[in-house]
C-alpha cells in the first residue's frame, strides 16, 4: 500500500529503453495495440493478462514480446503492424537499408529520390544519404540508424548537416540545373532526437523525421500511412533470407509484393513461398 494515501497500491515501475523507470500504463498499451488493428476482444484479452503479470523493474521490451506473442496466436495483420518498431531494430547493423527504406516512404509521397549520392559542395564533396525533390523543393536528408531503441540523436547530428548542406546549396546555387529549386535540409532517425537537438532543427529550418516526431507525423505514423512495412516484419522468412533481400536492396513488404521474383532467389518450397505470399497480401492490404 501507499503510504501517503492508504488503501491505495503502488504503480508498478516499468523500465524503458532507455534505463528509465516509469508507472505501467495500460492506456498506452492499449492504444498501440488499437493502432495495430487488434480487435477488441483481443486487445481485452492480452490487457488483462498484462495485467496480471506485469511487476516491478520488467522491461517494457519484456511487456511487448509478451503481448506480441499472444497477438501472433491470432494470426492476423495487426501482430505484424504491432512488431513494426522492433522490425525497424533488424534493419541493421548497418543503415543502408534504412536510408533505402526511408527514400521509398518519400517516393510513396510523390518525391523524385536518390538514395546515397555523392554532390559536390562549394568546399568538399559530400555524401547525402536521400535527396528527394517534389513541387521545387530538394531535401537533402541525413539518416541516422541506430539499434539501441533508447538512444537520442545529438544536437552535433543537425548542426553538422546544417553545414554540410549550406556548403551543397552554395555551390548548387551556382549552377542552371539548381536555378529553380528551394533547398532544405533534414534529418531522419528510427529513434529519438534529444530536446537540445529539437529546439537547434527548429532554430536552424531543418526537417526532424523520428519515431514519434512530430506528433502525429513521425516515421511510424508515415510507415502505417503510405502502408510501407519494412521487409523485416515478415514472420515467414528467416533472418539469413531477409539480410540476402536487403543486400540486393529489397527493404520493404511492398517492395518483394510488387518483385515476387526475389522469392524464387531464395529457393523456397512450394509451401513457403505461399506463407510469405499470404503474410505479404495480409501486411499490404
Amino acid at each position: 500500500m501507499d503510504e501517503k494515501y492508504p488503501g491505495k497500491a503502488q504503480p508498478v515501475l516499468v523500465q524503458k529503453a532507455s534505463g528509465e523507470l516509469q508507472p505501467f500504463d495500460s492506456k498506452k498499451l492499449e492504444l498501440s495495440l488499437r493502432n495495430a488493428g487488434a480487435k477488441q476482444a483481443t486487445i481485452q484479452m492480452i490487457l488483462d493478462d498484462i495485467q496480471s503479470w506485469v511487476y516491478n523493474g520488467v522491461t517494457t521490451k519484456k511487456i511487448y514480446a509478451r503481448a506480441f506473442k499472444m497477438l501472433r496466436g491470432e494470426r492476423t495483420a495487426a501482430a505484424l503492424r504491432y512488431k513494426l518498431k522492433q522490425a525497424m531494430m533488424e534493419m541493421g547493423p548497418t543503415g543502408y537499408p534504412f536510408e533505402q527504406f526511408i527514400g521509398q516512404i518519400f517516393q510513396k509521397q510523390g518525391y523524385e529520390i536518390q538514395v546515397g549520392v555523392v554532390v559536390e559542395g562549394y568546399s568538399v564533396t559530400h555524401e547525402m544519404d536521400v535527396i528527394a525533390t517534389k513541387n521545387g523543393v530538394q531535401l537533402l536528408l541525413e539518416c541516422k540508424y541506430s539499434l539501441d531503441q533508447g538512444r537520442h540523436v545529438s544536437v552535433q547530428v543537425p548542426l553538422y548537416v546544417r553545414a554540410r548542406v549550406d556548403d551543397i546549396v552554395r555551390k548548387r546555387k551556382e549552377h542552371p540545373l539548381y536555378k529553380d529549386l528551394r533547398f532544405e535540409g533534414g534529418v531522419v532517425t528510427n529513434t529519438r532526437f534529444s530536446a537540445d537537438s529539437i529546439q537547434y532543427g527548429r532554430s536552424a529550418g531543418l526537417h526532424l523525421l523520428a519515431w514519434d516526431y512530430p506528433g502525429g507525423k513521425g516515421l511510424k505514423d508515415l510507415i502505417e500511412k503510405y502502408k510501407v512495412y519494412p521487409l523485416t516484419v515478415l514472420t515467414t522468412l528467416t533472418r539469413k533470407e531477409k539480410n540476402y533481400l536487403m543486400e540486393h536492396l529489397v527493404v520493404s513488404c511492398s517492395q518483394l509484393k510488387q518483385q515476387p521474383e526475389w522469392l524464387q532467389e531464395l529457393d523456397l518450397n512450394p509451401k513457403k513461398s505461399r506463407a510469405v505470399q499470404r503474410e505479404l497480401d495480409e501486411i499490404c492490404s
